[in-house]
C-alpha cells in the first residue's frame, strides 16, 4: 500500500473509525492491505454509511453518503447528523433509536432526512454499535437506504387504496378486459359480488341500448387519448337498466404497452329522473301534460328545417272547444280543467309518436302533423272532430272546430300558424262543430 493511499484512508477516518482486530499471524503489510480493500469496499458501497463516535459525532461518510445528502465531507465530519433531520420525524423514534443503540443493540428504522438543498427524503437505516475488546461500545456504524421512491409508492397505493374505497364504483381489468378486481360500491350498485364478476368481461352489463357504433367509437377514444367517458346504460344482475356516468383509463407500462383498464362510475338514474322532471316542466302544460307553446314552437322549427331539406310535408292543425265559456260559466272552472285534461288525453291516444300535441293557451290547442299533407290531415281532423262529438268528457258534450294549414316552402312559423287560425276561424264562423282548410296556394 502506498503512503499517499495510507494517508488517505487515514484522512477519510476509516482507519480511525474502525476497531483493528487482533491478528497475531498477519504481518503489517498484510493489514494495512486488508484495511484499504475494506475502505474501498465501503467508500463504493451503494449504500449510505456513516460511521460516528459514541456521542454521535461523525467520524467518516462514504461517497454515497455524500450523494445522497449533497453535503462534502468537510461539512459533516465532526458534526453530528442533526445537520440532515427534517424535524418531521417524531422525537419518539430518537428516543427509541439512542436507547436501543446504548443498551448495545442494533437499531432499524426509518427517518425523514433533508438535503442540503432543503429536499426531503426518506432512508431505512440500520445502526451498529461497535465494541473494543473490552466489550465497551465505542463507536456506531449507520448504513442507510435511500426509500423516498418506495415511500412514495406506498403513499400513492393507500390514496389508491382509499380511492378504491369511495362511492364511486370502481372495476380493473388486465388488457384482454377480464375484470380482476371490483370494490364494494361496485357490489352496490351492480349487485355482483367479486366472485360472481372476476375473470368475466364487462360484457357481461351490456344493456341492448347502444349499437355498435357507440362502442366503437367509445374504443377509439380509449386507444388514441387514453381516456373515455360519458353516459352510459348497464343492466344489473337483476336484469334492470339503468343509467351511468363513467369513465374508463387505460394503464400503460414503461414500454407503452396496456396493463390494466380502470372504469369507475356512478349510477345517474336520480339524476336523470330530476332532469326529465325539469324538462316536463319546461317543455309541458302543468294542466294538461300536453307539450306547452315553447316547446311546440321549437318542434315546428325543427319540422321546417326538414321539411326545407326533404321536401316531406308536415300540416299544422289547430282546434279549440266550441263555447268553452258557457262551460266554464254553467259547471265551474273545475269542471272545464277535467274536460281540458281529459280531452287531451283523448286526442294524445289518436297520434303517432311522431305527431305533437300542444296546449295553445285556454280551450285552444295546436298540432304538428310530420309528412302530412292537406288530404291527410283533413282526414285524422274529421275523425278526430266527430270522436270527440261522441264522447261524453265529464258527462259532458261537446264539440271542437278545426283548423288545417299544409306548410308551404319558405314559410315562416308565423305565416303557417296564422293560414291555420284563419281556418279556424272560418269553420267556427260556418257553425262550429267543423274542419277549416287554409288555402295551399301562395
Amino acid at each position: 500500500m502506498k503512503t499517499g493511499e495510507q494517508e488517505s484512508a487515514r484522512g477519510n477516518g476509516i482507519g480511525r473509525a474502525m476497531h483493528e482486530p487482533h491478528w497475531p499471524d498477519i504481518d503489517l503489510d498484510t493489514l494495512r492491505a486488508k484495511f484499504y480493500q475494506l475502505h474501498i469496499a465501503v467508500e463504493q458501497s451503494p449504500a449510505a454509511t456513516a460511521i460516528t463516535d459514541i456521542e454521535g459525532r461523525i467520524e467518516y461518510v462514504n461517497q454515497r453518503f455524500l450523494e445522497v445528502t449533497g453535503y462534502s465531507r468537510e461539512e459533516l465530519i465532526g458534526k453530528t447528523p442533526a445537520m440532515i433531520q427534517s424535524g418531521l420525524t417524531p422525537e419518539i423514534v430518537y428516543r427509541d433509536l439512542w436507547q436501543t443503540l446504548r443498551r448495545g443493540q442494533v437499531w432499524r428504522g426509518e427517518l425523514q432526512n433533508r438535503k442540503k438543498n432543503g429536499e426531503l427524503y426518506w432512508e431505512a437505516e440500520t445502526i451498529t454499535p461497535v465494541r473494543n475488546d473490552a466489550g465497551e461500545i465505542v463507536r456506531f456504524v449507520a448504513v442507510k437506504e435511500d426509500i423516498t421512491e418506495r415511500k412514495r409508492q406506498e403513499e400513492e397505493l393507500r390514496l389508491l387504496a382509499s380511492v378504491f374505497q369511495t362511492g364511486q364504483a370502481t372495476l380493473i381489468t388486465d388488457p384482454e378486459m377480464r375484470i380482476e378486481r371490483v370494490n364494494q360500491a361496485f357490489t352496490d350498485i351492480t349487485g355482483y359480488l367479486p366472485e360472481e364478476v372476476i375473470g368475466h368481461t364487462p360484457r357481461l352489463f351490456k344493456s341492448g341500448r347502444h349499437d355498435k357504433a357507440f362502442y366503437s367509437r367509445l374504443w377509439q377514444d380509449i386507444l388514441e387519448t387514453g381516456h373515455w367517458q360519458g353516459e352510459i346504460w348497464n343492466r344489473n344482475k337483476y336484469g334492470e337498466i339503468y343509467p351511468l356516468w363513467q369513465s374508463i383509463t387505460a394503464v400503460y407500462d414503461e414500454a407503452g404497452n396496456i396493463r390494466h383498464f380502470i372504469a369507475v362510475f356512478h349510477n345517474i338514474a336520480e339524476r336523470k329522473r330530476l332532469e326529465e322532471e325539469l324538462e316536463q316542466q319546461a317543455t309541458r302544460d302543468h294542466l294538461t301534460g300536453a307539450h306547452n307553446r315553447r316547446a311546440f314552437d321549437a318542434a315546428m322549427r325543427k319540422a321546417i328545417r326538414q321539411a326545407e331539406r326533404s321536401d316531406n310535408a308536415f300540416s299544422l292543425l289547430l282546434f279549440d272547444i266550441d263555447l268553452f265559456k258557457s262551460v266554464n260559466d254553467q259547471h265551474g272552472h273545475d269542471t272545464g280543467d277535467i274536460i281540458l285534461k281529459r280531452l287531451a288525453a283523448l286526442v294524445g291516444k289518436t297520434l303517432r309518436s311522431t305527431d305533437l300535441l300542444a296546449r295553445w293557451g285556454g280551450e285552444e290547442f295546436a298540432i304538428l302533423l310530420q309528412d302530412t299533407s292537406t288530404q291527410g290531415a283533413l282526414t285524422f281532423a274529421e275523425r278526430l272532430r266527430q270522436q270527440v262529438a261522441e264522447t261524453r268528457l265529464h258527462g259532458l258534450a261537446v264539440t271542437i272546430s278545426l283548423g288545417i294549414a299544409e306548410y308551404r316552402r319558405g314559410e315562416s312559423p308565423e305565416e303557417t300558424l296564422a293560414r291555420a287560425d284563419g281556418a279556424l276561424y272560418r269553420a267556427k264562423r260556418a257553425g262550429r262543430n267543423r274542419v277549416g282548410i287554409a288555402d295551399t296556394q301562395a
